[in-house]
């Protein structure tokens, strides 16, 4: 990894980069005739004017002049229409090529486990999806073809000068050299700096979404200096890292035309000398050299700058790349499609851990028949909601089996087994987008009026139409128009109107009022008979009507039983939850 690092260029990793071109043929060939058309047109511009001051200004010859005259504008105008293709048709293929790996980063972060997420940053992702991104399109418009169009130019100038006056020519060779170590040097810092860069970057974006995304809590903990002085250091590293660039931009940049202009005042000495004195050198000669030096010299600085754009590039690519490789998918291969469940579920010595050596379920086993509404009751931690995530194969157990209908999960597709299974969740996610694509999520087989009928069926369709624009609302983001309780009634609509064979009701009253809890307490007494409900709840008043209450501690199952059989448990475990949570009321 180290040597990775300290490489100036990552040929393995351009090449990889390299294989997004293919569909792009024909605009990459193009793009490259315009490169090699900027070169050959710039060049042959000092050379044209030689001739015209060699054999008619010299000598005062002034027919044919104007035909020298014409060729310089038409040579002009080839190179003006030569950058003006090459600039479209490069910036065209960059933003192609991110437009392509952008999707396959955005399909391959969506089938990503939930293991990924609970360790990874969001602001890092969305850095890599966006800003990465544009430095990779810069790679194109920017790094590759401008460097390839400034070696070739120096390469075609370097060979007219060498043609018309060896000498003058060496003058400028000598130079070379000592610009091309300082520029070597100035690529390795450079990198290095760009690197330090890319993390700040990462590191702000971290920063600056998290802290929206929980600005209530900041403000409810009176928490604002506190985050403002911790941006401000955080911003200090990343400005301190944009230094870095500048300053050796600084010192590179000032030598490089310090070295040109002394080049160019030895070639005009020199020069006028062998014109003068020695008779050597033509006036065309010289005049050519004063145009050709710069742009001998200006491609060796813009190489530089156009490094930098491809080093900051490649850095970003390296980046989406190792995301890219990141293999964190659920195992996917079943072949089973579910249409349909009846909805036996099976936990056979389930284990399972987060956290390698830190198991969260250890052996559990339960059975539920089909049509059955379930309750799963125990304290926070008792792994409650990790066998909600198991079911869904939001992660993968270590040991044991999980069966529906008396096929494991894993022979069934992912896409299969999800569709069956409907959730509604406490902390209700809301996209900034309609009520009715909120609850549809723009899923075309299910139509607004089957919503409205959904609506209608679980008591909800009168507190929606009582909104602005109805189903067409936009509650704006994660739903911040609604109130909990009413952003929970659009999630519980979203899962009803699925018509899902298994239905999971995680916590689904926790945050609601009391008319908003009833509204629920009514529809799930509707929905969930003659089909296999599994309801998590705190309040054991919601679930006492349960065909089956599992009760959890500590990644156990601790006891099973209808409500009044549980309650017959001397010193039970669910009989002491239940008084609890009686005098609570009680004293209320």
């Amino acid at each position: 990894m180290e040597n990775k690092k300290n490489k100036v260029f990552d040929l393995t990793l351009f090449k990889r980069l390299l294989l997004y071109i293919k569909p792009y043929r024909s605009v990459f060939i193009v793009s490259l005739i315009c490169v090699i058309g900027l070169a050959v047109f710039g060049a042959l511009r000092p050379l044209v004017l030689q001739i015209a001051i060699d054999d008619h200004i010299a000598v005062k010859q002034y027919d044919g002049f104007l035909f020298y005259v014409i060729l310089m504008l038409v040579l002009l105008i080839l190179e003006v229409v030569s950058q003006l293709f090459f600039i479209y048709y490069a910036n065209w293929l960059g933003q192609s090529i991110v437009k392509d790996i952008r999707v396959k980063l955005y399909d391959h972060v969506l089938r990503f486990r939930m293991k990924y997420y609970d360790s990874s940053s969001v602001g890092v992702l969305i850095t890599r999806t966006v800003t990465d991104m544009e430095r990779i399109a810069a790679i194109f418009g920017e790094g590759l073809f401008m460097i390839f169009s400034d070696l070739l130019k120096m390469l075609v100038v370097g060979g007219m000068m060498f043609y018309m006056n060896w000498k003058l020519s060496l003058i400028a060779f000598i130079t070379m050299p000592i610009v091309l170590f300082a520029t070597k040097i100035f690529q390795r810092y450079m990198k290095r700096a760009f690197e330090e860069v890319r993390n700040e970057v990462s590191n702000l974006n971290s920063f600056v979404q998290e802290r929206v995304t929980g600005m209530k809590i900041l403000q409810l903990f009176t928490r604002e200096d506190t985050e403002f002085n911790k941006f401000k250091a955080i911003n200090e590293r990343h400005k301190r890292g944009w230094l870095k660039t500048v300053w050796y931009n600084s010192v590179f940049f000032p030598i490089a035309d310090l070295l040109s202009s002394i080049t160019l005042g030895t070639i005009i000495w020199v020069g006028g000398l062998m014109v003068v004195i020695q008779g050597t050198a033509t006036e065309g000669n010289l005049f050519a050299f004063i145009m050709y030096v710069p742009m001998l010299f200006r491609p060796l600085n813009q190489i530089a700058n156009k490094f930098n754009t491809l080093q900051m590039g490649m850095v970003a690519a390296d980046r989406v790349f190792r995301v890219l490789d990141t293999t964190s998918q659920i195992d996917d291969s079943g072949t089973a499609i579910a249409t349909e469940f009846n909805g036996d579920i099976s936990f056979k010595d389930v284990h399972f851990s987060y956290v390698e050596d830190e198991e969260v379920l250890q052996g559990i086993s339960l059975e539920v028949e089909a049509g059955q509404t379930i309750a799963i009751v125990g304290s926070t931690g008792a792994g409650k909601s990790t066998i909600i995530n198991l079911l869904n194969r939001f992660y993968d157990i270590r040991d044991g089996t999980i069966c529906i209908d008396g096929i494991d999960t894993k022979s069934l597709t992912l896409k299969s087994l999800r569709s069956q299974i409907a959730v509604v969740l406490q902390d209700v996610f809301l996209f900034a987008d309609t009520i009715l694509n909120n609850i549809t999520l723009k899923d075309d087989t299910i139509s607004e009026e089957t919503v409205i009928q959904a609506a209608k069926d679980i008591g909800i369709h009168d507190f929606i139409s009582s909104l602005p624009n109805g189903y067409h609302y936009n509650v704006k983001e994660r739903g911040a128009m609604l109130s909990s309780g009413q952003r929970q009634l659009i999630s519980f609509l979203r899962a009803y109107v699925t018509n899902p064979s298994i239905l999971v009701l995680d916590e689904a009253t926790s945050s609601v009022d009391s008319y908003s809890e009833q509204l629920i307490q009514d529809a799930t007494d509707k929905i969930t008979q003659g089909r296999t409900s599994i309801v998590i709840a705190h309040r054991l008043a919601t679930i006492q009507q349960a065909d089956q209450i599992i009760v959890m501690d500590a990644g156990k199952i601790v006891e099973k039983g209808t409500h009044t059989e549980l309650l017959k448990v001397e010193k039970g475990y669910y009989r002491n939850l239940y008084e609890v949570q009686f005098l609570k009321a009680e004293a209320s």
